[in-house]
């Protein structure tokens, strides 16, 4: 629902010639946080955090580590560090979410938007993501931002019982 209700405002918004801004700002709410079940977890708290894994974003369009693991349940902070030049993103769901949202981003390449799952970090800077993983199965994780997704600038995340 909230993607729909994103590209009918995005639609009137680019046909009223009003611009899009994704510049270096952040993804986080300006208000409170919404808690939204995903079929890959749900927003932690970070008290909850129970351990960090970072991920390093470079401008060769690859993340390191690409895979991670977590138990369902698990409350991790996931570091995301831009050690590249130009700014990056991760963005946590389904091969199927990705890939509609990396289509949005070709038309709309200066979208804001906010979502606990996601993160704008600047070069030479970081952010992190507090999730819940309480769903098993096999997702994914990109930087959507236009033509890093295209080149490859994916990873997966395994949650286990």
């Amino acid at each position: 629902m909230k993607i729909l209700k994103f590209i009918v405002a995005s639609a009137v918004l680019a046909s009223s010639g009003a611009a899009f801004s994704h510049g270096n700002g952040s993804h986080a709410p300006a208000g409170p946080m919404v808690k939204e079940q995903k079929a890959w977890g749900i927003a932690g708290d970070a008290s909850s955090a129970q351990r960090t894994i970072t991920l390093n974003m470079t401008d060769d369009m690859r993340f390191s580590p690409n895979h991670f693991s977590v138990k369902k349940g698990e409350t991790v902070r996931l570091r995301v560090v831009n050690q590249g030049e130009i700014m990056h993103e991760v963005v946590l769901g389904s091969k199927a979410t990705l890939d509609e949202h990396a289509q949005m981003m070709l038309k709309f390449p200066g979208m804001e938007h906010a979502e606990p799952y996601m993160a704008h970090i600047a070069p030479g800077t970081s952010e992190d993501l507090v999730w819940n993983f309480n769903r098993t199965g096999q997702f994914d994780f990109a930087c959507l931002i236009a033509g890093h997704y295209q080149s490859g600038m994916t990873g997966t995340f395994t949650i286990t019982e």
